[in-house]
């Protein structure tokens, strides 16, 4: 494995109680990674289950398989690593002819080996290219070409929609006034753009000031929150009576259409609310295992300070 996928999971204790795993199941992590989760979970499911594993990135197959099959063959399940995007979800099942699935985990966040790569433009700290593509084999759109190309309106509308950023419309109108002097391409072009468009007196609170507006143009370059609802509704019609959906998200955006989603299949019901008796015939298809999110210990937020903003949802098939 290499080294650089060594990376600590985040809530790992709350998502193996959570995936109420048994012996001979089936586990689906829709975000593989380096299989820090996963290596815990292959553990419950033992050698008469198996483990789906799904990533974009070769590095973090390649990485996760050197680590799942170093297990001993009498812990190791039957395992299914597939490169792709988990709002794929139905046609990479299929391939692996796989029949149902008892828990699904989704882990949102970016890997820290994609943030920490300069090379992937994801880093507002590092210098390189504005790629921020999860898949550059299959996606074309790059940050570069949303920076150099979407008019003044379009920028404010992705940033503010995407981030929340206060300063979206004066950020976007000093992208536009900087690219007249030539194209923007590195991160560190636009970092001292995101600078220059945000008072000093705001820049000094809230973190890095461009922060926010590099989120935005990493979910609009891979249309990330369209994904996220492709991938949810798919692990609700693969999930096997009883099975659970372990959802963790790092962002308000994330975290909304994950409570939305759970919800819509908690709440089917359309008739009136005054209607004393359900007519519709639409029946609840998940029950909520969690009302509210699970959220990281202070313990663990000082080991990891990437799970600072991590929220866990949990629902069950009916």
């Amino acid at each position: 494995m290499t080294s650089e996928y060594r990376h600590t999971p985040v809530l790992l204790a709350e998502c193996l109680e959570q995936s109420n795993l048994k012996p001979q199941q089936t586990f689906v992590d829709a975000t593989l990674g380096g299989a820090g989760h996963s290596l815990e979970a292959a553990k419950l499911v033992g050698p008469g289950g198996t483990l789906v594993g799904i990533d974009q990135d070769e590095v973090a197959l390649a990485a996760a398989r050197a680590r799942l099959e170093a297990l001993p063959d009498d812990t190791r399940p039957n395992l299914e690593l597939l490169r792709g995007n988990f709002g794929d979800m139905d046609d990479l099942l299929v391939s692996a002819e796989i029949p149902g699935v008892d828990a699904f985990l989704f882990d949102l966040g970016v890997s820290s080996v994609q943030i920490d790569t300069p090379s992937r433009g994801f880093s507002f700290k590092e210098n390189g290219p504005l790629d921020m593509r999860m898949d550059p084999g299959k996606t074309t759109l790059t940050a570069a070409e949303i920076i150099n190309t979407y008019n003044t309106a379009d920028l404010t509308r992705i940033i503010r929609m995407y981030s929340d950023e206060k300063w979206a419309s004066r950020i976007a109108e000093f992208v536009v006034r900087a690219r007249e002097n030539g194209r923007i391409e590195t991160s560190e072009q636009l970092v001292d753009i995101i600078k220059a468009a945000i008072p000093a007196s705001a820049r000094r609170a809230g973190g890095h000031p461009a922060k926010r507006t590099f989120q935005a143009l990493r979910i609009e370059v891979n249309s990330e929150l369209d994904v996220l609802r492709r991938g949810l509704d798919a692990a609700v019609r693969w999930l096997n009576p009883g099975g659970r959906l372990v959802v963790i998200s790092y962002h308000s955006l994330e975290d909304r259409i994950v409570k939305e989603t759970f919800n819509s299949f908690a709440n089917r019901c359309t008739c009136p609310p005054d209607l004393p008796v359900c007519m519709c015939g639409k029946k609840p298809i998940l029950d909520l295992v969690t009302r509210k999110p699970l959220l990281p210990t202070a313990g663990e937020i000082e080991r990891n300070p990437r799970a600072r903003s991590a929220k866990l949802r949990v629902a069950q098939k009916r």
